[in-house]
C-alpha cells in the first residue's frame, strides 16, 4: 500500500514481507541468514496480550495534532544525553512514531533525520526532521520506503508501549539499520491506558524492561540488548537546587530519579556494537 514521503528527496519504495522464520530449508529463510539476520525466531505476544482497550483506529485517534510533551524535563534531558552518547555526529537517523520534537542533541549535526508518525501536522512542526511519513505500524508493520542498511541509528522515544506487532516492527528496523546500527527505546510510566497494550498495560518498570528485551530477542542478529535506568548528565544539565549538588552521589541519583518520570531504556546494535573510542 503506497503512504505519502514529504521531502525534499523522495525515499525509495522497499517491499519486505513478514520475515517469520519458516522450516531451515525454506528460501526465505536461508535468505534472511545469508543477509546476516533479521528472521523472527518467535512470537513475544499472545492475542490477548497485544489487545487493547480502545480498539479504534490508531490513525482515528491521532488525527488531531498533540503538541505537547508527554514526559517530564529531567526524563527529557536524559533521553537527549543518551543519544549524545550512543549516535555518532554525521550519522542518518529514524525517529520511530515520532511527533513535533525529536530530543536529539540540537548541537549534533546529523546527515539525515527522517521523521515517522501518525500526524502530519505535528511532523512537520518538528524542526529537526529533514522528511516524515505517516504510517500506522500497528496496520503496516513492515514493507517502509526505505532501502536496506540505509540508517545509522533508529530512536524510539515514549512509543514502545503501543506496538501490537512489535516483532515484525523490530524486524524492519533490523532491516533498515546498517551493521552496527542502534535501536534506542526510551520510556517511563506514563500512557495513553486506552491505547496501551495490554502486556504493558499490566506491567512494572522491570518487567517493561524485560519485555522490550524479549522483542530485540526474538528478531535474530541484534546484540545483547542493554538496560538503561539512569543517564548522568553533565554538571550544567543536572537537575536541582545547589544544596541537592552538596549531597553525597548515590544520594543526588536517588533523588533526582524520584523526583523525575522513571527513565527506563532498552538498546540493541545490528550485528555488533561498534567501537568508536
Amino acid at each position: 500500500m503506497a503512504f505519502p514521503v514529504h521531502s525534499c528527496t523522495k525515499l525509495k519504495l522497499q517491499s519486505s514481507p513478514s520475515r517469520i522464520q519458516q522450516s531451515s530449508g525454506s528460501r526465505h529463510s536461508c535468505r534472511a541468514m545469508a543477509a546476516g539476520g533479521g528472521t523472527i525466531t518467535r512470537e513475544v505476544l499472545s492475542k490477548a496480550q497485544r489487545s487493547k482497550m480502545d480498539g479504534t483506529s490508531d490513525r482515528q485517534f491521532y488525527a488531531f495534532p498533540r503538541l505537547v510533551k508527554h514526559v517530564d524535563d529531567g526524563f527529557l534531558a536524559q533521553v537527549t544525553q543518551l543519544y549524545r552518547e550512543r549516535i555518532q555526529p554525521g550519522s542518518v537517523v529514524l525517529d520511530l512514531m515520532s511527533s513535533w520534537v525529536s530530543h536529539l542533541p540540537p548541537e549534533v549535526k546529523y546527515e539525515k533525520v527522517i521523521g515517522h508518525g501518525l500526524n502530519a501536522a505535528e511532523l512537520a512542526r518538528n524542526k529537526q526532521m529533514d522528511s516524515f511519513f505517516v504510517r500506522d505500524l500497528n496496520a503496516e508493520p513492515d514493507g517502509w520506503a526505505m532501502g536496506d542498511q540505509s540508517v545509522d541509528a533508529v530512536v524510539c522515544c515514549v512509543s514502545v508501549q503501543y506496538m501490537q506487532q512489535p516483532e515484525r516492527v523490530f524486524a524492519e528496523v533490523y532491516r533498515v539499520l546498517k551493521p552496527g546500527g542502534v535501536f534506542i527505546l526510551t520510556f517511563s510510566n506514563r500512557m495513553f491506558y486506552d491505547k496501551a497494550i495490554a502486556a504493558w498495560r499490566e506491567g512494572t518498570g522491570y518487567s517493561r524492561c524485560q519485555l522490550v528485551k524479549q522483542y530485540f530477542q526474538a528478531v535474530q542478529g541484534y546484540t545483547d540488548p542493554e538496560v538503561v535506568q539512569q543517564v548522568p548528565l553533565p554538571a550544567g544539565q543536572q537537575q536541582g537546587s545547589g544544596l541537592l549538588q552538596l549531597m553525597p552521589k548515590q544520594l543526588q541519583q536517588f533523588f533526582a530519579r524520584t523526583s523525575s518520570d522513571p527513565f527506563y531504556a532498552v538498546l540493541a546494535y545490528r550485528n555488533f556494537k561498534p567501537d568508536y573510542s
